[in-house]
C-alpha cells in the first residue's frame, strides 16, 4: 500500500508539472503570437502537443498540432509575401504537422476531423501553385469522407482542378470519369429514373462538359479509347439528332454547342472553334474555359501532348 501510495504521490507531481509547463507555453506562445513569430509560437505549440501526448489527451494533442501547422502555414506564406530566400522548412514542418494531426483524428475515430485538415492543407498548396503536392490531400479527403459522398466529390473535384493545373490532363480525366460514375452509383435519383437530381446533376454536368473537353485536347486514338469515353463522345455524333435525351443534366444550349465543338474538332475547323468559343465563353466555368483555350490552341499550334 505504501509503494502504491508513494506511486500515485509521484504521478500526481508530474503531472502537475506537465500542467503547469502546459499553461507557461500556452502564455508564451500567445505572448509570440502577438509578437508576430509564428514560427516560434509553432514550436511552443509542439511542445504543448507532447505533453497532451503524455497525459494521454489526443483532442488536447490533435488540437495543438493544428494550431502548430498553421502557425507554420503562416510563417510560410509571410515568408513567400516578403519573397525571401528560403529552404521551404516551414512550409515542411507544417505538413509533418497535418500528417500528424491527422494520424491522430483517424486514431480517435473522427475521419471527418482528419478529412478537413487533408482539405486544408490541400488548399494551401494549390494557393501557394504547388497543385502536384496538392492531389494527395485531396484525394485523400476524399477517401476519408467515403460516408458523406457529396464531400467526397467536391475534394475529387479539387483533385481534378489540381491534376489539371499539372497539366496532368489524362488523369484528370479519370477523376472526373471516376466521379460521374460515383454520382450515378451512390446519388439521389427520380423514382423510376435513372436520373440523379440536386447537387449530383450539378456536379455531373460540370463532369460532363470538362470530360468532353479533355477528349477534344487529348484526342486518344481508336485503340486507346475507353469504352466511358467511346459512349460520351457518341452523344455528341451530330448525326445523333436525339442525343440530348441522353444528356439532360444538360441546358440545350450548352449540349448543342459542345455537340459543335466535337464536330468542329473532328473537322479540324478552327475558324468554327473559335467562334463557338466566343458562345460559350459565358456558359463555362474559368476552369472550362481554360481548356476549351487549350483546345483552340491545339488546333492552331500543336504541341503533340495528347495521349
Amino acid at each position: 500500500m505504501a509503494a502504491e501510495g508513494d506511486f500515485l504521490t509521484r504521478y500526481r507531481a508530474v503531472s502537475n508539472k506537465l500542467k503547469k509547463m502546459f499553461a507557461m507555453l500556452t502564455l508564451l506562445a500567445k505572448e509570440l503570437k502577438q509578437q508576430e513569430c509564428p514560427q516560434y509560437a509553432a514550436f511552443c505549440n509542439l511542445a504543448m502537443a507532447r505533453c497532451e501526448q503524455t497525459l494521454f489527451n489526443a483532442p488536447g494533442e490533435a488540437l495543438a498540432l493544428t494550431d502548430a501547422a498553421r502557425l507554420f502555414l503562416a510563417s510560410e506564406q509571410e515568408t513567400r509575401a516578403l519573397r525571401v530566400p528560403g529552404f521551404d522548412e516551414n512550409m515542411q514542418a507544417a505538413m509533418n504537422c497535418y500528417s500528424f494531426a491527422i494520424k491522430v483524428y483517424i486514431e480517435m475515430n473522427q475521419p471527418v476531423m482528419a478529412a478537413s485538415l487533408s482539405l486544408e492543407l490541400g488548399n494551401a498548396l494549390k494557393e501557394m501553385n504547388r497543385p502536384g503536392e496538392a492531389i494527395v490531400h485531396f484525394q485523400r479527403a476524399a477517401e476519408l469522407q467515403i460516408q458523406t459522398p457529396i464531400e467526397a466529390l467536391l475534394s475529387l473535384w479539387e483533385m481534378a482542378s489540381c491534376k489539371i493545373l499539372s497539366r496532368d490532363h489524362e488523369g484528370a480525366l479519370a477523376v472526373l470519369s471516376e466521379m460521374q460514375h460515383m454520382c450515378q452509383e451512390r446519388g439521389l435519383q427520380l423514382p423510376g429514373t435513372n436520373t440523379p437530381v440536386g447537387a449530383y446533376m450539378d456536379i455531373i454536368a460540370k463532369c460532363e462538359i470538362s470530360r468532353v473537353l479533355l477528349l477534344m485536347l487529348l484526342e486518344p486514338p481508336p485503340q486507346k479509347l475507353l469504352p466511358e469515353h467511346a459512349q460520351t463522345l457518341e452523344r455528341y455524333a451530330w448525326e445523333s439528332f436525339d442525343s440530348h435525351s441522353q444528356v439532360n443534366f444538360l441546358p440545350e444550349n450548352v449540349f448543342l454547342l459542345l455537340q459543335s465543338v466535337v464536330m468542329a474538332c473532328q473537322e479540324k475547323d478552327t475558324e468554327s472553334l473559335k467562334a463557338l468559343q466566343t458562345e460559350l465563353w459565358p456558359l463555362l466555368s474559368a476552369e472550362q474555359n481554360h481548356l476549351l483555350h487549350l483546345v483552340v490552341q491545339e488546333r492552331i499550334t500543336p504541341s503533340g501532348q495528347g495521349i
